[in-house]
């Protein structure tokens, strides 16, 4: 998919995949809500996380999986339907295992911080999307000294729905003034192109730094990069190209 120079104001981003390597961040933490949700059993455990697209063999996650994709509150309703738990309950459980566990296991992907502060240099608003808690986001991003560059940051549990609908964006395009289409939504998954194509962005962008390859990402995405570091080129790029 390829789309015509636009004028870009703000960028809404994916956080895990995205901002945070994903199975470095994220294979601690969903092994501890998994053994949460199972009662402390190691085989029921291992259970949920496969069913939620967990390979144990390589300690990676399938793109698009359950795990990889969903909210909070759609991962826990899965299990808790494997469980025959409360879904609603679990749902809190497992919410407060990311936010107590996040800073800890948080791993920024390289070049996170100076392409945010290059990004909010240049007077673009930045913006936090994700289907982990909105707390979560917060207490994920704080260690790496960013939080202060962001404008916006929206959970599943922040009242603008979660991906891949199109609330987060307009959540996002309320805080900041913006129309959609001056809105540039980056992210490493279907759910993240999804929602950004649903609420009219401008621009949607896949990086590789999270669980999909360049052949899940291209037909879905207007341009699919490295990793958000070269997000500020293809900015100049399109740039120059509406120039010309």
């Amino acid at each position: 998919m390829k789309i015509a120079p636009t004028s870009i104001q703000g960028i809404l981003f994916d956080k895990d995949g995205t901002l945070l390597d994903y199975d470095a961040t994220w294979a601690p933490l969903n092994k501890l809500a998994a053994l949460e949700a199972a009662g402390g059993d190691p085989v029921v455990a291992e259970r949920l996380l496969q069913a939620g697209g967990y390979d144990p063999a390589t300690d990676s996650h399938v793109p698009n999986s359950l795990l990889v994709s969903a909210s909070n509150d759609v991962i826990a309703g899965s299990w808790a339907e494997m469980l025959g738990a409360d879904p609603a309950h679990l749902t809190e459980r497992i919410t407060a295992v990311f936010e107590a566990s996040s800073a800890q296991t948080a791993v920024a992907v390289p070049g996170m911080e100076a392409a945010l502060a290059a990004l909010k240099g240049r007077g673009l608003a930045l913006g936090v999307a994700t289907n982990d808690s909105e707390d979560s986001a917060y207490a994920s991003l704080a260690p790496f000294g960013v939080v202060e560059h962001f404008t916006y940051v929206a959970g599943f549990d922040s009242g603008h729905g979660s991906k891949p609908g199109p609330g987060m964006v307009a959540g996002f395009c309320e805080a900041t003034g913006l129309a959609p289409g001056a809105v540039a939504v980056v992210g490493d998954s279907h759910h993240d192109m999804e929602m950004g194509r649903s609420a009219g962005a401008g621009l949607l962008v896949g990086v590789l730094t999270g669980t999909g390859g360049r052949d899940d990402l291209a037909p879905h995405a207007h341009h699919v990069l490295d990793s958000i570091a070269e997000l500020e080129a293809l900015l100049d790029e399109l740039a120059g190209r509406k120039r010309a």
